[in-house]
């Protein structure tokens, strides 16, 4: 018997939205998704407020990036994690591998290759999100 394995990867990624991160997410308010737990976060941030290497996004607000990544990289904040799971992960997959244009490394993998690496992406960082919200409701505050 065969693995059918558009189910399984599909099965993993709706489980993990709907269970586990989506649930996560009720109640975040801007204060608490903006939030910088150390100096020199990179955010999302008004145009023009940046203080990154290099600062992406073509409307009112930008995503704090630097290329190559720095190392270390900085901490991010939810806002940043989110935009990078929204917009890295999925607009440009999406964009590039289902009508957009070509980019990036991942336009030659297999599909399953790449289907396996948005369900780590969203994962890893969907974990750190719930990790950062963690963090901020047990904030020594005062």
């Amino acid at each position: 018997m065969g693995i059918d394995w558009i189910h399984q990867l599909h099965d993993q990624l709706d489980r993990y939205w709907q269970r586990q991160l989506r649930p996560r997410l009720s109640g975040l308010a801007d204060e608490e998704y903006f939030w910088e737990p150390v100096p020199g976060c990179w955010n999302v941030r008004r145009r023009g407020e940046s203080t990154a290497p290099m600062a992406i996004g073509a409307g009112e607000f930008t995503v704090d990036v630097a290329i190559p990544d720095p190392d270390p990289a900085p901490v991010t904040t939810i806002a940043w994690r989110l935009a990078h799971i929204i917009v890295g992960v999925l607009g440009d997959r999406t964009a590039n591998h289902f009508g957009g244009p070509a980019a990036e490394s991942w336009e030659d993998a297999p599909m399953t290759q790449l289907v396996l690496h948005i369900n780590r992406e969203k994962i890893h960082h969907g974990a750190e999100v719930c990790l950062l919200r963690d963090l901020y409701l047990h904030r020594a505050v005062g």
